[in-house]
């Protein structure tokens, strides 16, 4: 088994990604200041987010404080962030990195996703999720993503992003890309736990060199109040919390941990990154002390 510690990464080609990052879904601007102060303390320097998050703006604002005050300088850090689904076009890519960077004050970030192989019709920079009179989505059924692909090498051609990756994609639609791309994915990011392992999904990656991170990695509560606010249908989701998993809470307390920390420890020996996402700091150092746990598999 390879020693896992604060300073593990998972790696592929040049790019190498710190396996515990700091999730920032659905946190306001004024969580994110405290978040990531106490994130960068506890030892993260993974940060991810997205433009569809609406917080880049308050990230970068932050993330100039801890710089300004030398507290942390920009190459210490692994800066993740992702092209929205209104975006999902050959020549919408450059755009919208641009519109992530100038919000997040930098000049590169370390990984740029696409966020999801689905596209919507471009309504403009504010609309992430437009939808018709009916209130359904405006999907954009011309997505290419082989095209869109070829826009994101662009970026990493450009400068603005050190690797690219992909976010909820299946294997086949990894495969395309894999199958016709100049600078492969470095990473996929998607939603794993322990009730949803994608083994042969991870099995495939691994094989070809992608890195996984998982997002929701001690499940995600929520996902339905999101997709409520978006005024996207919730009609058949059931969701179920692996905190309250009665093994996970048997094996948390024979080792005196929390069933958080055994949930992250069991995914990152599963050979993947995790982002799980706080705005408690008491929380936030204890998902990062994961890699004090003993092994668990």
């Amino acid at each position: 088994m390879t020693k896992i510690d604060s300073k593990s990464v998972v790696t592929s080609g040049k790019m190498k990604m710190p396996v515990v990052g700091l999730g920032t879904w659905q946190s306001t601007a004024e969580e994110i200041d405290i978040a990531l102060n106490a994130a960068i303390d506890a030892g993260y320097r993974h940060i991810d987010t997205a433009y569809v998050y609406e917080n880049e703006s308050a990230i970068g604002t932050t993330l100039k404080k801890l710089f300004d005050s030398r507290k942390i300088t920009r190459e210490e850090l692994f800066i993740v962030t992702k092209l929205p689904i209104m975006g999902n076009r050959s020549e919408d890519v450059e755009p919208f990195l641009k519109k992530s960077l100038e919000a997040l004050q930098l000049d590169y970030v370390d990984l740029y996703l696409i966020h999801c192989p689905a596209g919507v019709m471009n309504k403009g920079f504010n609309q992430l999720f437009p939808t018709n009179e009916k209130g359904e989505l405006l999907l954009d059924k011309n997505t290419n993503l082989l095209e869109l692909w070829k826009g994101m090498e662009k970026q990493v051609d450009a400068g603005r992003t050190k690797s690219i990756g992909i976010s909820n994609f299946n294997q086949t639609q990894v495969k395309r890309i894999l199958d016709s791309c100049r600078i492969p994915p470095a990473n996929l990011q998607v939603e794993l736990h322990i009730y949803l392992q994608q083994k042969e999904l991870v099995s495939f990656c691994k094989e070809h060199d992608v890195t996984v991170c998982a997002y929701g990695p001690i499940g995600s509560p929520g996902q339905k109040a999101f997709l409520e606010k978006r005024g996207l249908p919730t009609e058949g989701i059931r969701v179920l919390s692996p905190l309250e998993d009665p093994v996970i809470k048997e094996i948390a307390e024979r080792y005196n941990k929390q069933p958080s920390q055994v949930l992250l420890r069991y995914m990152i020996e599963y050979g993947v990154a995790v982002i799980p996402k706080s705005i408690n700091p008491a929380r936030i150092k204890q998902n990062f002390d994961v890699c004090n746990i003993l092994n668990l598999i």
